[in-house]
């Protein structure tokens, strides 16, 4: 049976039509889902019980199985979702004041296996469907007394190894007759697919792009980022050129500090270069433990230090603690669960 949750709304206006329901239908009923959280096809009550029968018959409307919750000291709240194949996944939501930012995955593991990340660990199981990747948002919407204000997808998985699933799924959230949530409030981050960028720059919606660099030397990315042998720093550099002078948005180069590993004067020279090249800013974040995997936290001095050597080459720098450390829930932390 199809998800109603895998079509944005253009496609399920056609999918409607092309059983010989009335266009305007399409609407209804994503105004049920979406607006008012029906999940049965029976709540819908201005569908007649021919046409929920009928609907019933041929789709659904999926939602996630809640498999457990844990609050860390800071706030920060991890959910883990069975899936209805088994795998577990996991989403993050980040209270802030009167705000909140949800951290949405977008596969089963990865499979780009990042030297100081947990999820890639063991190994890609599969794509999420834009009804699972909505879904988390739908979920954690619910749960919060603070508008829903930011979407960010940089939890478990690479967004451009799911290009398809996560664009459909970015559609649905920024319609209309979806949860209308502005593009410009949702970030895209990637390791560094260029094809993905490439076609995510003639998408025509102003979602911010991440690029997570996290070493700024060839041979060092390759190292901690394997992608970087597929996917060259300088080649990717340029596909980021291109696509600046396409019309994107800011870019944001997201870069984990780790001890004694890529946080030299060398390494913050190179780093400020880069950013100045691609006119973006930085986004320092000191790494977070996981389990299993030798690499430490920098000391504070030394984070500040690198920071400042980053401003003094005149660029853009926000330090980010990442929330949730406690609970593994912080940046590079979640993992694949069976």
């Amino acid at each position: 049976m199809k998800d109603i949750k895998d079509l944005p709304f253009d496609e399920w206006r056609d999918e409607l039509v092309r059983i010989g329901e009335p266009a305007f239908r399409a609407g209804q009923i994503f105004a049920w889902i979406y607006k008012k959280g029906a999940t049965r096809f029976e709540d819908m009550t201005n569908l007649g019980r021919d046409l929920q029968a009928k609907l019933g018959r041929a789709y659904l409307v999926g939602r996630l199985e809640l498999f457990g919750v844990f609050r860390s000291k800071d706030r920060a709240e991890k959910y883990v979702f069975r899936l209805h194949d088994g795998p577990r996944i996991e989403s993050v939501l980040i209270p802030a004041g009167g705000r909140a930012t949800v951290c949405v995955s977008t596969q089963v593991g990865c499979k780009f296996a990042c030297a100081f990340c947990a999820s890639g660990r063991r190994g890609f199981v599969r794509h999420l469907t834009p009804s699972e990747i909505v879904g988390q948002v739908l979920f954690l919407r619910g749960r919060i007394d603070a508008a829903l204000t930011n979407i960010v997808f940089m939890g478990m998985g690479e967004p451009f190894d799911n290009y398809e699933n996560l664009i459909k799924a970015i559609l649905i959230l920024n319609s209309r007759q979806g949860l209308g949530i502005a593009a410009r409030r949702m970030t895209v981050s990637t390791a560094g697919i260029i094809p993905g960028i490439e076609r995510f720059r003639k998408l025509g919606l102003q979602v911010n792009l991440s690029i997570s660099l996290h070493a700024a030397a060839e041979t060092k990315r390759s190292e901690l980022m394997p992608v970087n042998r597929k996917y060259p720093l300088e080649k990717l550099l340029a596909a980021c050129e291109d696509y600046l002078r396409e019309g994107g948005r800011k870019l944001t180069l997201e870069y984990v500090l780790i001890n004694k590993v890529n946080d030299g004067a060398e390494d913050a020279a190179r780093l400020a270069r880069i950013a100045a090249r691609l006119k973006a800013k930085i986004n320092l974040i000191p790494f977070s433990p996981v389990i299993g995997l030798a690499f430490e936290v920098p000391e504070e001095g030394r984070v500040l230090d690198f920071r400042r050597k980053l401003e003094a080459g005149g660029v853009p720098v926000t330090l980010r603690h990442s929330k949730g450390r406690d609970i593994q829930a912080a940046c590079g932390q979640l993992a694949l669960l069976k």
